[in-house]
Parts: C-alpha cells; structure tokens; sequence
C-alpha cells in the first residue's frame, strides 16, 4: 500500500518475565484498512494491542501513530490514547451513568467537545447502530451484545485514528454475538483503521482486508483473507486452522 501508515509495529518484542510474548513484531496498517489478527489463546494478540494503546511497556522496537514515534518514554500517553479507541471485550462501561452519557463521556470530557454537540453526535450513531430509544437506559437494562454495541459507539464518537478490538465478542452468549459483528461491520463500511483480536474466523474473512496469523509471539503470515484462512502457505497456519476445523465437527 502506499502512504504513510496510521499504525505500525518495528521489530516489537514484549515478555513478561522469562516469556516472550511478542517476537519482533512488524506491521502496518493503513487508512481505512481492517487487519484482523488471530491465533490460539496465549499467542500475544491482546498484548499487541494493549502495547498499540501504550497500556503496556513494550521491550524492544518502536510503535508509530501517524508516522509519530509513541514508544518513546517522553510521549504523553493518555493523548495517544485520545487518538485511538481500545475496545475490551469486557464493556467497561459506567453502571451510573446512563448509554447516552457513556456514549458522550469521551468525546466531551477527552476531547472538548461541547456537550450539546457531542449528545447530537452519540444520538446518531446511536440510531446507527440500532441502539435508538435506549439513551436513557442504565447499562444494566442492556444485554451483553447492546452494551458492546454502546462501548463501540463510544470509541467511535472520539473519531479515533484506529480502532483497537481486543476480542469484542468473547465475553458474549453465542447468540448476541451477530449483532456486534453487524456493529463492525457499520463502522468499517464508515471507513474506520482499525486492528481486530478475533477468534471469529467468519467474521476476520468478511470484514478484515489483511489477515495475520500470530503463533507463539510471531506474526509467521499475513495476507488477504482469502489466502490466509483459505489456503495458508505456512505449516503453522495450516495446522491452528485444521484444529478448528476439527474442533468444529466434534
């Protein structure tokens, strides 16, 4: 791809303790790209991305945001993390306040964005997103799925650079699971950057433009997701997707 990237991972190595979690990691993602990044639990995705919003030192190599060095000690980190919206697949959202005021806490409080302004914002992509007629609502009141939906409204409220989804639908009962992916979905087609941790491999081959495979730290292949999921070139790829398949026919 040409043009400077708007996220990109040099030789990024992290360990904790005597385990290396991530082995010289390199990546770029582009304007407007989804890469998806999946692997078997324990394999780093969620350290690359908590290393992405500076929530962890990395070791060795640099992150850039924008073509900005954001690894460097001197950076500020909460304003890199004003430009970029991390999604837990827990929702973290705040029992007292009700969905609107969750949606507009960020964009007004982070960002200065008036208030009044900021609630016109979160009110549409509410109704975007199908969450019309529950602003009023305390995130109790909201199944699973709704309150993921709501938490991804609010990363995105604050136009971040990138999105970072760490896993967003894990914590979800299979059935609630669709209708966050359909949210994905919306925001992609909105032309969102955005870095996904997935094990959902029907949702990494229809909304991610890459797919990178992550294996004992090392990104070992990435590609359309086309060639990755459907005719993966390295052993280790072929053998993590065989035991899916298996896992699935059991």
């Amino acid at each position: 791809m040409n043009g400077q990237p708007v996220l990109e991972f040099r030789g990024v190595t992290k360990a904790f303790g005597e385990r290396e979690v991530l082995h010289g990691i390199d990546l770029e993602i582009h304007e407007h790209e989804a890469v998806a990044v999946i692997g078997a639990s324990g394999s780093g995705k969620s350290t690359m991305l908590r290393c992405a919003d500076l929530l962890i030192e990395i070791d060795d190599g640099d992150i850039f945001l924008d073509g900005e060095l954001i690894t460097d000690p001197a950076v500020d980190a909460v304003a890199v993390r004003r430009r970029l919206g991390l999604v837990f697949q827990a929702y973290n959202l705040f029992p007292h306040l009700n969905v609107l005021q969750n949606v507009v806490l960020g964009s007004h409080r982070g960002h200065g964005v008036p208030r009044r302004e900021a609630e016109e914002a979160a009110r549409a992509q509410l109704a975007r997103l199908g969450l019309d007629g529950r602003e009023d609502d305390r995130p109790d009141d909201l199944s699973g799925g709704q309150q993921q939906r709501v938490a991804l409204a609010r990363a995105f409220l604050a136009r971040p650079r990138a999105m970072l989804l760490d896993e967003v639908t894990s914590a979800l009962d299979p059935e609630l699971v669709g209708e966050v992916l359909d949210t994905v979905r919306a925001l992609k087609s909105e032309g969102v950057t955005m870095l996904i941790a997935t094990h959902e491999m029907g949702f990494a081959r229809e909304v991610a433009d890459r797919v990178g495979f992550l294996h004992q730290g090392k990104l070992v292949e990435i590609g359309p997701p086309e060639q990755v999921l459907g005719e993966p070139r390295e052993p280790e790829t072929q053998k993590f997707l065989r035991r899916l398949l298996e896992a699935g026919r059991a």
